[in-house]
């Protein structure tokens, strides 16, 4: 089978453009290893891309991405634990400052789980199980609503980002390392077709616009 063509192309783009421009910064990346100061986990949806939402280059953010942003709570079975493996790493051996959960709109992970929840699995043998992470944020939803909103897509997208930090909170070593005022923890969503970023008040929990500071100063 050929490799895509459209990668190909891509990639030849990217050596002349991104990697010259970025060339000493990889050299160096290379040589002493990344040491970035934010995890950031979104989902791997194709329209969101935290590097450029962000805008940042190589070595700056630690990106994790899975179906709906999610966090699962902390276990110890025998499972594969892919996202709880990339949560370890980053708080304990790169000792990240901040960890930002970055939900997004239109995300199609909760409109699954919402159409789907009454359902016993959604098609597949790894999502239904996968989306079951969002029935304590279906729960809180119904029973303590925090946002004062009409659509239950964006309401759901919240709570799935609320739910998310609450259960890093149950690893051992991001409770402690909050604790000891060395990392913070971050809700954020993105709308894709207007490129507003929310971001979670951390005592309200509600989302509001952000302001970033070069914004600020053009008005």
């Amino acid at each position: 089978m050929t490799f895509p063509h459209a990668l190909l192309d891509g990639y030849g783009r990217y050596l002349q453009k991104g990697f010259a421009r970025h060339k000493e910064t990889h050299e160096h990346l290379a040589i002493y290893g990344q040491k970035p100061d934010v995890m950031v986990i979104s989902c791997c949806d194709s329209r969101v891309t935290p590097e450029g939402i962000f805008n940042v280059g190589p070595g700056e953010l630690f990106v994790l991405r899975n179906v709906a942003n999610l966090v699962p709570p902390f276990e110890t079975d025998a499972g594969h634990h892919g996202t709880s493996a990339a949560i370890e790493y980053a708080v304990t051996a790169l000792n990240v400052k901040h960890v930002v959960v970055m939900g997004h709109a239109k995300c199609g992970g909760v409109h699954a789980f919402r159409e789907n929840a009454n359902a016993p699995t959604l098609k597949g043998d790894f999502i239904g199980r996968w989306l079951k992470l969002l029935e304590p944020a279906a729960i809180s939803l119904a029973c303590m609503p925090v946002d004062r909103i009409d659509d239950p897509q964006l309401a759901m997208e919240y709570a799935g980002v609320r739910q998310s930090l609450k259960n890093l909170l149950t690893f051992p070593f991001v409770e402690q390392a909050v604790a000891d005022g060395v990392l913070d923890l971050h809700g954020a969503w993105f709308d894709i077709g207007s490129g507003e970023l929310r971001v979670m008040d951390p005592e309200t929990e509600a989302f509001g616009e952000a302001q970033p500071e070069v914004l600020k100063a053009a008005e």
